[in-house]
């Protein structure tokens, strides 16, 4: 990452000559370790007016917890229910571009992190804020994620993590934060984000890609006590988005969160694999996105049924273009948004359901229905009626498929 005069790197850019920590400071405020330990490191050097940002996506964060550790270290909570925003402007886009990475999985914190940093940009203009600051390291994909977005929205003071160039060892957090009463942040044994589309859980014990049992409590929708059997599941959609479930319509953020329980209860939607950073070196996440999984998954088996086989392809190509740039920060650039123009149109006539039956690792389709198919119901029937038209031109007979002909050569 280039340094400038605005950029945040250490905790001693926070303190430096032309940084007044007595004007107000935006930062990003999960409830957790590091953004917790940042809060304390701000008001240990002084920062008199704090405000702590927490934005609601739909994720494990629990309101009481965040709000009794803000007024513990004495600062300013914000806490904005942006779950509305999430899901009709940046899950139903990514459901449209199919924004799953190269084929693994679908992406999920790039798709939270520019709400966030638009939501930190807003209050920090309410504030007259000089600095917003948030708590990724370089070892996560989401210090270029929100550094972009807060760039891309045109921020002018300054932005960025002291996690970059400084960061802090766990124990050492976990120390002086026990130190002022602050002792659950030692319960911590890994990093999690998470929102309505998915779960995300990283680092400490999940460092190791040779060595990374995850521990069964980490889950949550696809936390199931033994099998139920199968179950039939019918989702529909109109013009790509998905609007019923078993022919009950429901706003996209009831489809999402019914479908992480009901698709999850049958321990599906898991994933454990490699992301790459910045300079190509890869890292471990794991995932948990039941929800995300069935539907881009429906989505796909209809677009196979309504598109030609050219344009899926060039969506296929357009889709990665897309995934790039919302993965590298650039949510809110024209090459994006004119990826999302191509994709909209030509998910514009996707309208139908499909059927699933769910039984763990026996899952499948029992049933594609697409309002305007290009697919055959019988393929003798189509054989014949196709054979029909050509040799029609030709004069010639056509056999019916048990031995009798019709017409002459």
């Amino acid at each position: 990452m280039k340094t400038s005069r605005r950029g945040i790197r250490s905790f001693h850019d926070i303190t430096r000559s032309d940084v007044d920590v007595r004007r107000p400071i935006v930062t990003l405020f999960s409830g957790g370790l590091d953004s917790t330990y940042l809060l304390h490191r701000l008001v240990q050097a002084g920062a008199t007016e704090v405000h702590a940002l927490g934005v609601d996506v739909g994720g494990d964060e629990q309101p009481e917890q965040i709000r009794r550790i803000a007024d513990q270290l004495g600062v300013r909570l914000h806490l904005v229910d942006g779950r509305a925003a999430f899901v009709e402007e940046f899950v139903k886009p990514a459901i449209a571009a199919h924004g799953v990475y190269l084929d693994t999985h679908p992406v999920s914190s790039s798709l939270s992190r520019p709400l966030i940093a638009r939501t930190a940009v807003q209050v920090a203009r309410d504030l007259d804020a000089q600095m917003i600051l948030h708590t990724a390291n370089r070892s996560q994909n989401t210090l270029r994620r929100l550094n972009g977005a807060l760039e891309q929205l045109g921020f002018q003071g300054y932005f960025g993590t002291p996690y970059d160039l400084d960061p802090v060892g766990r124990e050492m957090k976990i120390k002086e934060l026990r130190a002022i009463g602050l002792d659950e942040m030692s319960e911590r044994s890994a990093s999690g984000d998470s929102n309505l589309w998915c779960r995300e859980f990283e680092s400490g014990s999940l460092d190791d890609p040779e060595n990374h049992e995850v521990p069964e409590s980490y889950y949550r929708w696809s936390a199931t006590p033994g099998s139920l059997g199968t179950q039939d599941l019918e989702v529909t959609y109109r013009a790509g988005t998905p609007v019923a479930v078993d022919g009950r319509e429901l706003p996209l953020m009831d489809i999402i969160e019914l479908l992480n329980r009901t698709v999850g209860a049958h321990g599906l939607g898991r994933h454990t694999g490699l992301e790459h950073l910045a300079d190509g070196i890869k890292v471990l996440e794991v995932r948990e996105m039941p929800a995300a999984w069935l539907l881009l998954a429906s989505r796909r088996h209809l677009e196979t049924a309504v598109l030609d086989a050219e344009a899926l392809r060039e969506k296929i190509h357009v889709e990665q273009i897309w995934v790039r740039e919302a993965l590298e920060g650039r949510w809110f650039g024209g090459l994006r948004a004119a990826c999302q123009a191509f994709v909209t149109e030509l998910v514009a006539p996707i309208t139908g359901t499909v059927r699933w039956r769910l039984a763990g690792s026996r899952t499948s389709t029992v049933s594609i229905v697409a309002a305007d198919p290009k697919y055959v119901r019988s393929r003798e029937d189509w054989e014949l009626a196709a054979i029909r038209e050509e040799l029609s031109h030709l004069g010639g007979a056509v056999h019916d498929g048990n031995g009798n002909r019709s017409g002459q050569w």
